[in-house]
């Protein structure tokens, strides 16, 4: 398929052999094409620029960590001719989507808009143990519903987090991707901690932040992590108050995470003792996740060590939010009133 591009950039010609070639055809403004793993072919990168100034047909492209390449390869990437889009794992109101409780999930919004408790929440936070542990990769989730067997999910997961580390290999130098899969398998530990701040010392001792700066931003850039800075305060704009030597890291997904942790799925899915050391963490991964799909950037807010928000946004309104994520029925929280005394400010909501 590359061979088709090498020539020139004559658009009804490069049409005209992908039709032949895939033995289908291809019709201005009624067809679809798609190019997934476009990073393997730059010269097709370079033609979606002449697609869109001299045709009416309609295209897709995707690729694996197609930020990473675009920038190591030095590509031609065609500026302002292309809209990007970012496609998250599925969020828990499109897994319900998926599993066919699209109903439910119209009853937990109404629910929520209303502030009135939900009827079926027994049911509800059933499915939400279930997210847990499958997480919204739609590998995984379709495997679920059509085996409806988490051995097979499990697997799935396995492959997935195993394919994120061959992917590194290809985008980055071997000495690079020994220090991204450094990081990348020691994330589980540092989310186990009760004070989750990021720790070199746990990826060897003595690392310094220097040394795997590179590999956080190539996990941060390719979408499998979530970078959750630390604010001094908590006024807008929340970016001009960070602390970049201070930030958490959360997974990208959350049952890739349940699989890096080893976590058998039948003990996320049930309720069970042996969780309560790893439940806050679960808990506030996936609860950054959603922030993260919501297209809300996550920061978190501390005081002398004293008190704790676990995450603190800022809405399209400009507003304050400190988000105090809870995994028990203890629901007081005595770091939202430090914060709001300490970030006196009238645009502050307590969610």
């Amino acid at each position: 398929m590359q061979k088709i591009f090498e020539k020139d950039f004559n658009i009804e010609r490069i049409v005209k052999e992908i039709s032949v070639k895939l033995g289908i055809s291809i019709l201005e403004e009624d067809t679809l094409i798609s190019f997934d793993e476009i990073q393997a072919c730059d010269r097709a990168l370079t033609s979606l620029k002449y697609f869109s100034e001299s045709t009416d047909y309609h295209i897709i492209a995707a690729g694996s960590l197609l930020g990473i390449a675009i920038n190591r390869q030095k590509y031609s990437f065609p500026v302002g001719k292309v809209k990007m889009l970012t496609l998250y794992p599925l969020d828990f109101e499109e897994f319900l989507w998926a599993v066919g409780q699209r109903e439910l999930s119209i009853m937990i919004r109404e629910a929520f808009n209303k502030n009135e408790e939900l009827t079926l929440h027994s049911l509800a936070a059933e499915y939400y143990q279930l997210y847990l542990a499958i997480g919204g990769m739609p590998r995984a989730v379709l495997e679920y519903i059509e085996k409806q067997d988490m051995d097979f999910v499990t697997s799935i997961l396995k492959d997935i987090n195993n394919s994120y580390i061959a992917d590194m290999a290809k985008y980055a130098t071997p000495t690079e991707t020994t220090k991204i899969i450094s990081v990348y398998n020691i994330l589980s530990s540092q989310l186990a901690k009760e004070n989750r701040k990021f720790q070199y010392k746990l990826i060897k001792s003595g690392a310094r932040a220097y040394e795997y700066e590179t590999a956080l931003n190539w996990l941060n850039a390719s979408g499998i992590i979530i970078n959750c800075t630390k604010v001094r305060e908590g006024k807008m704009p929340l970016s001009a108050y960070i602390e970049p030597e201070s930030f958490k890291i959360y997974l990208g997904d959350i049952g890739l995470l349940c699989n890096k942790f080893g976590i058998p799925t039948n003990i996320v899915i049930v309720e069970n003792d042996n969780m309560n050391n790893f439940k806050g963490a679960l808990t506030e991964n996936y609860v950054c996740s959603a922030l993260v799909q919501c297209g809300l950037k996550p920061y978190y807010w501390e005081s002398n060590g004293k008190a704790e928000v676990d995450f603190v946004i800022q809405d399209k309104n400009g507003n304050i939010i400190p988000i105090e994520v809870k995994s028990s029925i203890h629901t007081r929280s005595k770091s939202l009133n430090v914060f709001k005394l300490n970030n006196v400010t009238t645009n502050i909501n307590i969610l």
